[in-house]
């Protein structure tokens, strides 16, 4: 507990020093705040980056981070505005003085062919083995659109690149960032510890295939408020070995809702637990708050979770509960899931369902779904009370329901 207190008020600091500091400029464009109350900044100009989109800048910013990197004391890398052409780029420590920010105040631009990125490993922009990291505001425009055409085709395409990784980077700070039509996932937070990820903006068209918003996985606590995601898949994507996830003041659709899973992809994996998503809204998503594992054996689970105080407006599925998870009916084994899914609740949820049936729980038969809560419910379809499903699930309500309960 004391370790999560003293982070929280190391970001506080830091998130104050960011507004308070620093008003000078540079190279014509206004100078960051200065980072941990040092001077000690590194302009991507002065490596010769080239804010005019077309030229490779790449290894200036790997400069400019090595530079960072290898300093004694905190260091602050500053991207003034214009957009800055990116190849694959791998920002890795750990790094001497364990405290960099890096702020952008332009955009970073991948580069159009999408046959550029074919062997940078699935990624465009990664951090990693970095503690005690910031990025703030700016843009990351990945130009995926080319890349999505070749998908819908059926040609035989690279396997796309995610926009912005951090591997193994504690006490990290994401706010303010916007991306914007990712090849595959956008942000994707792996092997991470204390997290916080605010006032972000994603987008991508609602056709857009695989551009998961948000993707967090072999996780603890991580923090995801103030973030609007508009996107082709998961506004949020939770896997594997994710702890103590909360979400707060998040808006989504298009997209695929908020999911936890696809989980039961391997016989050993460590669950889910401890997750909780409060005062969102989905606006026209194909699905709400989703738990989805794939009918298969694992030692795997899904335990600890609440939904409250959600919003829907249109959406297909507001709430579901789908251990039959199988895309396009391959690689399915038929199956029962072995992932346990229990104690999860669904408190104030209300809105209006795209289908006449708002709830579905459809469960596994050999690990039915336990101490499922459903509380001030109020689903309608077409102005009337929606209807529910359930299969192999165990569960109470309570409070006012506005639908035909199942349970």
């Amino acid at each position: 507990m004391a370790s999560v207190i003293g982070y929280t008020f190391f970001v506080i600091i830091i998130m104050m020093t960011l507004l308070l500091l620093g008003t000078t400029t540079t190279h014509g464009a206004a100078a960051p705040p200065y980072g941990y109350g040092n001077n000690n900044i590194i302009n991507v100009i002065k490596f010769g980056a080239k804010p005019d989109g077309k030229t490779d800048s790449t290894e200036q910013f790997k400069m400019a981070w090595n530079s960072a990197c290898t300093s004694i004391r905190p260091a602050t890398i500053y991207v003034p505005k214009g957009r800055y052409l990116l190849k694959y780029t791998n920002f890795r420590g750990p790094c001497k003085n364990n405290k960099v920010t890096f702020i952008i105040n332009g955009t970073l631009v991948a580069p159009y062919d999408y046959n550029e990125l074919a062997n940078s490993g699935g990624f465009w922009i990664l951090f990693n083995h970095v503690d005690n990291l910031i990025v703030i505001g700016g843009n990351l425009d990945a130009q995926g659109s080319a890349f999505w055409d070749c998908r819908r085709s059926g040609k035989n395409c690279p396997v796309g690149a995610r926009s912005m990784t951090f591997n193994w980077v504690n006490n990290l700070v994401i706010s303010g960032i916007t991306s914007i039509n990712s090849q595959l996932s956008h942000i994707v937070i792996n092997t991470c510890n204390n997290v916080t990820v605010k006032n972000v903006r994603i987008i991508a068209p609602d056709q857009s295939p695989n551009t998961d918003g948000i993707h967090v996985e072999h996780s603890k606590w991580v923090n995801i408020t103030g973030t609007t995601i508009q996107t082709g898949d998961d506004c949020i994507s939770i896997g594997d070995a994710t702890f103590n996830l909360f979400m707060d003041q998040i808006k989504c659709g298009p997209g695929h809702g908020i999911s936890i899973g696809s989980l039961a992809k391997e016989m050993e994996e460590e669950g889910v637990a401890n997750v909780s998503l409060r005062n969102a809204i989905f606006y026209g998503s194909h699905n709400g708050m989703r738990i989805k594992s794939w009918a298969r054996a694992s030692k795997g689970f899904v335990r600890n979770i609440l939904f409250q105080d959600i919003t829907m407006f249109n959406v297909q599925n507001p709430i579901i509960i789908d251990q039959n998870y199988c895309p396009n009916n391959q690689g399915c084994p038929g199956q029962s899931s072995g992932i346990e899914i229990s104690e999860v609740t669904y408190k104030n949820i209300h809105g209006s369902s795209a289908t006449s049936e708002a709830v579905t729980f459809d469960c596994s038969a050999s690990n039915p779904c336990q101490g499922i809560k459903l509380h001030d419910i109020n689903l309608t379809y077409n102005n009337k009370p929606a209807t529910s499903s359930c299969n192999n699930i165990r569960g109470t309500t309570s409070g006012t329901l506005v639908l035909q309960s199942c349970l």
